[in-house]
């Protein structure tokens, strides 16, 4: 069989499939069930092309993987056919960890785990199932290979998954301020000291990106009304796992019921590689399927998120600079229990409070580094005339506080 296939891409064309082990991973169950989870969440109730899944982001960053490394050996650089699959793996298999709606449910379904942490676990089983031809992939995404440049180019401030996620969440959302010049910006990549830098002429892409990324996240990733909606699938998720476990029986899918009735930690999914398989099998089907089904259960909020969410009667939110005063939502709680009927329990589920961040560029020890024409490496930041990339140094905070459009003020 040719399994050097050539997929069409809608943002970049084609791409080729660069050897018969990475189609085999391709083929896998664990990552043909990206196919179903949307890239951006519930990001479709505000930008309707947003349907793209992480099947689509992690193809195109492979994409990105290849013509950055074909870069970088033009320039002299020695990657050996070992390395250079390994690469395409790491990248590919970078979000295999992600859950249904991809972010929005990362810590309800589970006890505070990162999908960064499930990646691990599936990589390693995969690892097993390839009879450990993963191994050197496995090594540079969890850092561990002594050429750092390669998890530089997985997982870092400038790394082939934004590259990817801003052009693409670009393109489906329809967002022009997130375009970003990735082909020029993976043309100025070099490497010093075993380090990822950026030739000094490509500082002007790089400001580029990380004002897109900047602008991305206020205009997408942190829409109050991707907030809102967000926050009532959060709120339903745990109204279905309270009454799961308090002994009322409702419909779920199989897999969706054992996260339903357990509170599974990362050591659960450890200890227990049929537990890992059942969240391998989970996906944002899962999730609507149930939904569809709870619309007309007796619980009042149980039905009542369900069907907002279905019908797309979102939340109202306000968004502020300064903290919400815990008055004004026990203020909000008290009328929505006189006008919706329910308890003072079951009305919090009607209310979503908390904060977003927006930091475009905070190094973290992970700097982006310029090399000068004088051959000095500097962090980005420091670099002379760029202020706009200073301030967007500074972390942005905003507070929100949602309720139902229903529930009059």
């Amino acid at each position: 069989m040719n399994k050097k296939k050539i997929i069409n891409d809608p943002v970049y064309g084609f791409i080729t499939i660069q050897s018969d082990l990475i189609f085999d991973i391709i083929q896998h169950p664990y990552f043909q069930r990206l196919r179903r989870i949307k890239q951006l969440g519930l990001s479709d109730f505000v930008y309707p092309g947003a349907l793209h899944t992480r099947f689509h982001h992690a193809l195109g960053a492979m994409h990105l993987m290849t013509i950055t490394l074909d870069n970088l050996r033009s320039k002299g650089h020695e990657i050996s056919p070992e390395e250079y699959e390994a690469a395409l793996i790491a990248i590919l298999l970078h979000d295999i960890g992600h859950g249904p709606f991809s972010h929005t449910l990362e810590f309800s379904l589970m006890n505070g785990i990162g999908h960064e942490h499930i990646s691990v676990l599936l990589i390693s089983k995969l690892n097993e199932y390839f009879e450990g031809k993963l191994t050197l992939a496995f090594d540079i995404f969890k850092n561990k290979y002594h050429r750092t440049f390669f998890n530089q180019l997985v997982s870092s401030q400038l790394d082939i998954d934004r590259l990817d996620y801003l052009k693409r969440d670009s393109f489906f959302t329809g967002v022009s301020e997130g375009t970003i010049g990735a082909d020029r910006i993976i043309k100025m990549l070099d490497i010093r000291d075993g380090q990822l830098v950026v030739e000094e002429k490509g500082i002007y892409s790089i400001e580029n990106f990380l004002s897109a990324r900047r602008l991305m996240y206020w205009q997408v990733y942190l829409h109050k009304t991707s907030v809102a909606s967000e926050k009532m699938m959060i709120q339903l998720i745990k109204r279905a796992k309270w009454l799961v476990q308090n002994g009322t029986s409702i419909k779920a899918t199989p897999a969706f019921s054992i996260f339903l009735e357990r509170n599974i930690s990362l050591k659960d999914l450890q200890d227990d590689p049929e537990l890992l398989d059942v969240f391998a099998s989970l996906d944002d089907y899962d999730i609507w399927g149930s939904v569809k089904f709870w619309t007309s259960y007796d619980d009042k909020v149980l039905s009542m998120l369900s069907t907002m969410l279905l019908q797309r009667k979102l939340f109202q939110i306000v968004m502020s600079n300064d903290k919400i005063e815990a008055s004004v939502a026990e203020g909000l709680k008290t009328k929505i229990q006189s006008q919706l009927g329910v308890s003072e329990d079951e009305a919090n589920y009607f209310i979503g409070k908390g904060s977003i961040s927006n930091k475009a560029y905070i190094a973290e020890g992970q700097t982006i580094n310029i090399l000068t024409k004088a051959g000095q490496i500097v962090d980005v930041a420091t670099a002379s005339d760029l202020p706009n990339i200073k301030a967007m140094s500074k972390i942005v905070t905003k507070h929100y506080l949602c309720w139902p459009k229903i529930v009059s003020l």
